[in-house]
Protein backbone atom coordinates (compact mmCIF):
# COMPACT_ATOMS: atom_id res chain seq x y z
CA UNK A 1 0.00 0.00 0.00
CA UNK A 2 0.97 3.32 -0.81
CA UNK A 3 -0.29 6.98 0.63
CA UNK A 4 -1.27 9.33 -2.18
CA UNK A 5 2.02 11.80 -1.19
CA UNK A 6 4.14 8.37 -2.34
CA UNK A 7 1.95 8.13 -5.21
CA UNK A 8 3.42 11.88 -6.39
CA UNK A 9 6.38 11.39 -4.86
CA UNK A 10 5.79 15.16 -2.86
CA UNK A 11 8.28 14.20 -0.51
CA UNK A 12 10.89 14.08 -3.29
CA UNK A 13 9.70 17.84 -4.56
CA UNK A 14 10.38 19.20 -0.38
CA UNK A 15 13.70 20.02 0.99
CA UNK A 16 14.70 18.82 4.59
CA UNK A 17 13.66 21.64 6.47
CA UNK A 18 10.39 21.83 4.60
CA UNK A 19 9.65 17.97 5.54
CA UNK A 20 10.70 18.79 8.78
CA UNK A 21 8.48 21.53 9.72
CA UNK A 22 5.74 19.60 8.22
CA UNK A 23 6.56 16.72 10.07
CA UNK A 24 6.87 18.82 13.02
CA UNK A 25 3.71 19.98 12.94
CA UNK A 26 1.91 16.57 11.80
CA UNK A 27 2.92 15.27 15.33
CA UNK A 28 1.68 18.18 17.09
CA UNK A 29 -1.88 18.24 15.47
CA UNK A 30 -2.01 14.58 15.88
CA UNK A 31 -1.11 14.37 19.51
CA UNK A 32 -2.37 17.65 20.88
CA UNK A 33 -5.35 18.25 18.52
CA UNK A 34 -6.77 15.59 17.27
CA UNK A 35 -7.81 13.48 20.07
CA UNK A 36 -10.08 16.40 21.34
CA UNK A 37 -11.64 17.82 17.77
CA UNK A 38 -14.83 15.60 17.87
CA UNK A 39 -15.78 17.23 21.35
CA UNK A 40 -15.05 20.25 20.64
CA UNK A 41 -16.99 20.33 17.44
CA UNK A 42 -19.67 18.35 18.71
CA UNK A 43 -19.95 20.77 21.48
CA UNK A 44 -19.25 24.06 19.59
CA UNK A 45 -16.15 25.37 20.80
CA UNK A 46 -12.49 25.46 20.35
CA UNK A 47 -9.96 26.76 23.29
CA UNK A 48 -8.15 29.39 21.42
CA UNK A 49 -7.04 30.97 24.61
CA UNK A 50 -5.55 27.22 25.50
CA UNK A 51 -3.91 26.76 22.51
CA UNK A 52 -2.74 29.91 20.94
CA UNK A 53 0.57 29.87 23.15
CA UNK A 54 1.44 26.68 22.65
CA UNK A 55 0.81 27.47 18.39
CA UNK A 56 2.90 30.46 18.86
CA UNK A 57 5.70 28.24 20.84
CA UNK A 58 5.83 26.31 17.88
CA UNK A 59 6.49 29.56 15.58
CA UNK A 60 3.03 28.89 13.87
CA UNK A 61 1.31 32.58 14.57
CA UNK A 62 2.54 34.87 11.65
CA UNK A 63 4.74 32.44 10.55
CA UNK A 64 5.91 33.69 7.22
CA UNK A 65 6.65 36.98 8.56
CA UNK A 66 9.85 38.35 9.40
CA UNK A 67 10.91 39.93 12.52
CA UNK A 68 8.90 41.05 15.46
CA UNK A 69 8.90 37.54 17.07
CA UNK A 70 7.37 35.73 13.75
CA UNK A 71 9.56 32.59 12.30
CA UNK A 72 10.62 34.28 9.00
CA UNK A 73 9.48 30.98 7.18
CA UNK A 74 8.95 30.60 3.85
CA UNK A 75 5.49 30.30 1.52
CA UNK A 76 5.58 26.87 0.99
CA UNK A 77 6.52 26.09 4.72
CA UNK A 78 3.77 28.24 5.90
CA UNK A 79 1.39 26.28 3.28
CA UNK A 80 2.13 22.77 4.61
CA UNK A 81 1.53 23.98 8.38
CA UNK A 82 -1.75 24.90 7.24
CA UNK A 83 -2.69 21.19 5.33
CA UNK A 84 -1.61 19.75 8.85
CA UNK A 85 -3.13 21.21 11.07
CA UNK A 86 -6.74 21.11 8.76
CA UNK A 87 -6.07 17.23 8.30
CA UNK A 88 -7.51 18.03 11.96
CA UNK A 89 -10.12 20.51 11.40
CA UNK A 90 -10.35 23.37 9.51
CA UNK A 91 -11.00 25.53 12.61
CA UNK A 92 -7.91 25.15 13.71
CA UNK A 93 -6.10 26.54 10.58
CA UNK A 94 -8.94 29.12 10.10
CA UNK A 95 -7.98 30.28 13.90
CA UNK A 96 -4.34 30.63 12.73
CA UNK A 97 -4.99 31.68 9.13
CA UNK A 98 -6.62 34.68 11.04
CA UNK A 99 -4.31 35.50 13.37
CA UNK A 100 -1.54 35.54 11.13
CA UNK A 101 -2.25 36.01 7.48
CA UNK A 102 -5.10 38.18 8.49
CA UNK A 103 -4.55 40.24 11.72
CA UNK A 104 -0.85 40.03 11.94
CA UNK A 105 -0.44 40.55 7.82
CA UNK A 106 -2.24 43.58 8.15
CA UNK A 107 -0.38 45.37 11.26
CA UNK A 108 3.02 43.88 9.84
CA UNK A 109 2.31 45.30 5.71
CA UNK A 110 0.06 48.50 6.57
CA UNK A 111 0.90 49.68 10.53
CA UNK A 112 3.28 52.17 11.91
CA UNK A 113 6.21 51.04 13.62
CA UNK A 114 5.04 51.29 16.90
CA UNK A 115 1.57 49.57 16.41
CA UNK A 116 3.87 46.51 15.08
CA UNK A 117 5.84 46.51 18.46
CA UNK A 118 3.03 47.20 20.45
CA UNK A 119 0.66 43.59 18.66
CA UNK A 120 3.22 41.70 16.91
CA UNK A 121 5.17 40.02 19.08
CA UNK A 122 2.26 38.99 21.95
CA UNK A 123 0.13 37.91 18.39
CA UNK A 124 3.44 36.40 17.74
CA UNK A 125 3.65 33.87 21.16
CA UNK A 126 -0.35 33.94 21.12
CA UNK A 127 -0.14 35.98 23.86
CA UNK A 128 -2.54 38.15 22.45
CA UNK A 129 -5.50 37.10 19.42
CA UNK A 130 -6.08 39.15 16.85
CA UNK A 131 -9.13 39.23 14.53
CA UNK A 132 -9.84 40.75 10.86
CA UNK A 133 -13.61 42.27 10.48
CA UNK A 134 -14.11 43.35 7.03
CA UNK A 135 -17.11 41.60 5.85
CA UNK A 136 -20.46 42.77 6.74
CA UNK A 137 -24.37 41.26 7.34
CA UNK A 138 -24.98 42.50 3.76
CA UNK A 139 -21.74 42.71 2.18
CA UNK A 140 -19.65 39.44 1.71
CA UNK A 141 -18.71 38.80 -1.94
CA UNK A 142 -18.53 42.61 -2.11
CA UNK A 143 -16.53 44.36 0.52
CA UNK A 144 -16.51 47.17 -1.17
CA UNK A 145 -20.02 47.85 -0.36
CA UNK A 146 -19.88 48.14 3.75
CA UNK A 147 -21.25 50.41 5.48
CA UNK A 148 -19.53 50.72 8.29
CA UNK A 149 -18.14 54.57 8.95
CA UNK A 150 -14.93 56.12 10.39
CA UNK A 151 -15.47 60.08 10.71
CA UNK A 152 -12.98 62.65 12.00
CA UNK A 153 -13.52 64.13 15.32
CA UNK A 154 -11.07 66.55 16.00
CA UNK A 155 -8.20 64.15 16.40
CA UNK A 156 -9.62 60.89 17.20
CA UNK A 157 -11.90 58.81 14.92
CA UNK A 158 -15.25 57.60 15.39
CA UNK A 159 -16.92 54.31 14.38
CA UNK A 160 -20.01 52.91 13.62
CA UNK A 161 -21.47 49.43 11.83
CA UNK A 162 -21.26 46.13 12.04
CA UNK A 163 -19.38 43.22 10.88
CA UNK A 164 -20.28 39.52 10.48
CA UNK A 165 -18.61 36.12 10.69
CA UNK A 166 -15.41 36.86 12.25
CA UNK A 167 -13.02 34.46 13.49
CA UNK A 168 -11.98 34.82 16.61
CA UNK A 169 -13.57 37.74 17.09
CA UNK A 170 -15.06 37.30 20.91
CA UNK A 171 -11.84 36.04 22.27
CA UNK A 172 -9.46 38.87 20.40
CA UNK A 173 -7.68 41.38 21.81
CA UNK A 174 -7.56 43.65 18.99
CA UNK A 175 -9.76 43.98 15.78
CA UNK A 176 -8.13 45.20 12.57
CA UNK A 177 -11.58 46.77 11.90
CA UNK A 178 -12.08 48.06 8.47
CA UNK A 179 -14.08 51.13 7.65
CA UNK A 180 -15.62 53.74 4.85
CA UNK A 181 -13.93 57.37 5.31
CA UNK A 182 -13.61 60.64 3.30
CA UNK A 183 -10.23 59.31 1.81
CA UNK A 184 -11.84 55.56 1.25
CA UNK A 185 -11.57 52.76 2.95
CA UNK A 186 -9.64 52.34 5.93
CA UNK A 187 -7.64 49.91 8.83
CA UNK A 188 -8.34 50.68 12.46
CA UNK A 189 -6.76 48.76 15.46
CA UNK A 190 -9.73 48.76 17.79
CA UNK A 191 -8.71 47.22 21.56
CA UNK A 192 -11.00 44.75 23.61
CA UNK A 193 -13.31 46.50 25.78
CA UNK A 194 -13.33 49.88 23.91
CA UNK A 195 -16.34 51.73 24.88
CA UNK A 196 -18.87 51.07 22.06
CA UNK A 197 -17.08 48.17 20.57
CA UNK A 198 -18.81 44.60 21.15
CA UNK A 199 -18.59 41.41 20.00
CA UNK A 200 -21.18 38.66 20.05
CA UNK A 201 -20.34 34.74 19.89
CA UNK A 202 -22.36 33.32 17.10
CA UNK A 203 -24.06 30.21 18.05
CA UNK A 204 -26.19 27.40 15.71
CA UNK A 205 -23.94 26.94 12.92
CA UNK A 206 -23.34 23.34 11.27
CA UNK A 207 -20.10 24.13 10.02
CA UNK A 208 -16.82 25.52 11.51
CA UNK A 209 -17.75 24.16 14.92
CA UNK A 210 -14.92 24.00 16.46
CA UNK A 211 -13.93 27.86 15.60
CA UNK A 212 -14.93 30.94 17.61
CA UNK A 213 -17.12 33.50 15.12
CA UNK A 214 -18.74 36.61 16.47
CA UNK A 215 -21.00 39.39 15.30
CA UNK A 216 -18.77 43.19 16.59
CA UNK A 217 -21.03 46.16 16.59
CA UNK A 218 -19.15 49.30 16.67
CA UNK A 219 -21.78 52.41 17.98
CA UNK A 220 -19.70 55.68 18.54
CA UNK A 221 -16.27 53.80 19.07
CA UNK A 222 -14.05 56.90 19.84
CA UNK A 223 -10.47 56.11 18.83
CA UNK A 224 -6.85 58.00 19.03
CA UNK A 225 -5.51 58.93 15.69
CA UNK A 226 -2.68 57.04 15.86
CA UNK A 227 -5.20 53.86 15.81
CA UNK A 228 -5.45 54.17 12.06
CA UNK A 229 -3.27 51.88 9.81
CA UNK A 230 -1.38 54.25 7.80
CA UNK A 231 -0.25 52.58 4.96
CA UNK A 232 -3.36 50.97 4.43
CA UNK A 233 -5.28 52.59 1.77
CA UNK A 234 -8.49 51.58 -0.13
CA UNK A 235 -9.87 48.31 -0.55
CA UNK A 236 -6.68 46.89 -2.02
CA UNK A 237 -5.67 46.63 1.36
CA UNK A 238 -7.56 44.89 3.25
CA UNK A 239 -8.08 42.56 -0.30
CA UNK A 240 -4.14 41.74 0.09
CA UNK A 241 -4.41 40.28 3.18
CA UNK A 242 -7.10 38.21 1.98
CA UNK A 243 -4.56 36.93 -0.78
CA UNK A 244 -2.44 35.82 2.20
CA UNK A 245 -5.22 33.82 4.00
CA UNK A 246 -6.56 32.44 0.90
CA UNK A 247 -2.97 31.06 -0.10
CA UNK A 248 -3.02 29.19 3.06
CA UNK A 249 -6.64 27.38 2.15
CA UNK A 250 -4.87 26.28 -1.28
CA UNK A 251 -2.59 24.07 0.90
CA UNK A 252 -5.34 23.46 4.19
CA UNK A 253 -7.84 22.41 2.49
CA UNK A 254 -6.00 19.65 0.97
CA UNK A 255 -5.12 18.19 4.57
CA UNK A 256 -8.83 17.82 5.40
CA UNK A 257 -9.28 15.71 1.62
CA UNK A 258 -6.55 14.10 2.60
CA UNK A 259 -7.43 12.81 5.93
CA UNK A 260 -11.02 12.00 4.44
CA UNK A 261 -9.21 9.51 2.09
CA UNK A 262 -7.02 7.71 4.39
CA UNK A 263 -9.78 7.16 6.89
CA UNK A 264 -12.30 6.03 3.75
CA UNK A 265 -9.14 3.82 2.73
CA UNK A 266 -8.35 2.60 6.38
CA UNK A 267 -12.52 1.56 6.72
CA UNK A 268 -12.69 0.41 3.03
CA UNK A 269 -9.72 -2.14 4.31
CA UNK A 270 -11.53 -3.39 7.31
CA UNK A 271 -15.19 -3.51 6.79
CA UNK A 272 -16.57 -6.78 5.22
CA UNK A 273 -19.22 -7.19 2.67
CA UNK A 274 -20.88 -9.98 1.20
CA UNK A 275 -17.84 -11.85 2.82
CA UNK A 276 -14.75 -9.71 1.54
CA UNK A 277 -13.48 -6.21 2.56
CA UNK A 278 -14.89 -3.66 1.14
CA UNK A 279 -11.59 -2.44 -0.70
CA UNK A 280 -11.28 -5.32 -2.50
CA UNK A 281 -14.71 -4.44 -4.77
CA UNK A 282 -13.76 -2.60 -7.91
CA UNK A 283 -16.46 0.16 -7.69
CA UNK A 284 -14.74 1.05 -3.97
CA UNK A 285 -11.01 1.25 -5.62
CA UNK A 286 -12.21 3.57 -8.63
CA UNK A 287 -13.77 5.33 -6.06
CA UNK A 288 -10.56 5.72 -4.50
CA UNK A 289 -8.36 6.01 -7.39
CA UNK A 290 -10.19 8.87 -8.52
CA UNK A 291 -9.77 11.00 -5.13
CA UNK A 292 -6.19 10.12 -4.69
CA UNK A 293 -5.52 11.61 -8.19
CA UNK A 294 -7.59 14.71 -7.71
CA UNK A 295 -5.63 15.07 -4.40
CA UNK A 296 -2.62 14.42 -5.87
CA UNK A 297 -3.13 16.98 -8.52
CA UNK A 298 -4.26 19.17 -6.05
CA UNK A 299 -0.76 19.28 -3.60
CA UNK A 300 1.23 19.29 -7.15
CA UNK A 301 -0.71 22.71 -8.04
CA UNK A 302 -0.08 23.78 -4.48
CA UNK A 303 3.34 23.38 -4.24
CA UNK A 304 3.77 25.29 -7.47
CA UNK A 305 2.21 28.21 -6.24
CA UNK A 306 4.35 27.86 -3.04
CA UNK A 307 7.34 28.32 -5.11
CA UNK A 308 6.13 30.90 -7.52
CA UNK A 309 4.88 33.19 -4.18
CA UNK A 310 8.61 32.30 -2.10
CA UNK A 311 10.06 33.71 -5.79
CA UNK A 312 7.68 36.68 -5.41
CA UNK A 313 6.40 35.59 -8.79
CA UNK A 314 2.65 34.53 -7.25
CA UNK A 315 -0.28 36.86 -9.15
CA UNK A 316 -3.64 37.68 -7.43
CA UNK A 317 -5.74 35.00 -10.01
CA UNK A 318 -3.41 31.96 -9.68
CA UNK A 319 -4.34 32.44 -5.77
CA UNK A 320 -7.41 32.50 -6.83
CA UNK A 321 -7.09 29.56 -9.29
CA UNK A 322 -5.56 27.35 -6.61
CA UNK A 323 -7.96 28.45 -3.99
CA UNK A 324 -10.87 27.44 -6.38
CA UNK A 325 -9.45 23.75 -7.28
CA UNK A 326 -8.66 22.98 -3.48
CA UNK A 327 -11.60 23.70 -2.08
CA UNK A 328 -14.07 22.26 -4.96
CA UNK A 329 -11.94 18.88 -4.91
CA UNK A 330 -11.80 18.90 -1.22
CA UNK A 331 -15.62 18.92 -0.58
CA UNK A 332 -15.99 16.48 -3.63
CA UNK A 333 -13.87 13.71 -2.10
CA UNK A 334 -14.76 14.02 1.68
CA UNK A 335 -18.28 13.87 0.32
CA UNK A 336 -17.33 10.23 -1.71
CA UNK A 337 -15.87 9.58 1.46
CA UNK A 338 -18.50 9.66 3.50
CA UNK A 339 -20.28 7.25 0.77
CA UNK A 340 -17.73 4.48 1.59
CA UNK A 341 -18.79 4.34 5.03
CA UNK A 342 -21.80 4.45 4.41
CA UNK A 343 -24.28 5.47 7.85
CA UNK A 344 -20.99 4.94 9.98
CA UNK A 345 -19.86 7.90 7.87
CA UNK A 346 -22.43 10.47 9.14
CA UNK A 347 -20.69 9.60 12.82
CA UNK A 348 -18.57 12.00 14.91
CA UNK A 349 -16.58 8.50 15.16
CA UNK A 350 -15.07 9.03 11.66
CA UNK A 351 -13.63 12.65 10.55
CA UNK A 352 -15.25 12.55 6.98
CA UNK A 353 -18.72 14.36 7.57
CA UNK A 354 -17.05 16.68 10.04
CA UNK A 355 -14.46 17.65 7.09
CA UNK A 356 -17.30 17.77 4.78
CA UNK A 357 -19.10 20.47 6.80
CA UNK A 358 -16.67 22.46 7.59
CA UNK A 359 -15.38 22.49 3.82
CA UNK A 360 -19.14 23.63 3.17
CA UNK A 361 -17.28 26.97 4.72
CA UNK A 362 -14.25 27.15 3.12
CA UNK A 363 -15.55 26.79 -0.14
CA UNK A 364 -17.78 30.09 0.24
CA UNK A 365 -15.60 32.46 2.48
CA UNK A 366 -12.68 34.46 2.12
CA UNK A 367 -14.42 34.37 -2.24
CA UNK A 368 -16.90 31.87 -2.89
CA UNK A 369 -15.99 29.48 -5.75
CA UNK A 370 -18.30 31.93 -7.82
CA UNK A 371 -16.14 34.65 -7.31
CA UNK A 372 -12.86 33.09 -7.93
CA UNK A 373 -14.43 31.68 -11.52
CA UNK A 374 -15.38 35.17 -12.27
CA UNK A 375 -11.37 36.34 -11.70
CA UNK A 376 -10.41 33.50 -13.49
CA UNK A 377 -12.90 34.06 -16.08
CA UNK A 378 -11.72 38.19 -16.02
CA UNK A 379 -7.69 37.14 -16.54
CA UNK A 380 -8.31 34.91 -19.20
CA UNK A 381 -11.22 37.32 -21.41
CA UNK A 382 -10.07 40.48 -20.32
CA UNK A 383 -13.76 41.71 -19.67
CA UNK A 384 -15.22 41.80 -15.79
CA UNK A 385 -18.29 40.10 -15.40
CA UNK A 386 -18.71 41.12 -11.35
CA UNK A 387 -21.79 43.97 -12.22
Amino acid sequence: MVTVDELFAIDSLLSDQEIQIRDTVRVFAEQRLRPHIADWFERGTFPVRELAPELGKLGLLGMHLEGYGCAGTSATEYGLACMELEAVDSGVRSMVSVQGSLAMTAIHRFGSEEQKQRWLPDMASGQAIGCFGLTEPDFGSNPGGMRTRAVRDGADWVLDGSKMWITNGSVADVAVVWARTEEGIRGFLVPAGTPGFTAREMHRKLSLRASITAELDLEGVRLPGEAMLPGGKGLAAPLACLSEARFGIVFGALGAARDSLAAAIDYARTREVFDKPLAAYQLTQAKLADMAVELGKGELLALHLGRLKDRGELRPEQVSAGKLNSTREAIAIARECRTILGANGITLDYPVLRHANNLESVLTYEGTAEVHQLVLGEALTGSRAFR
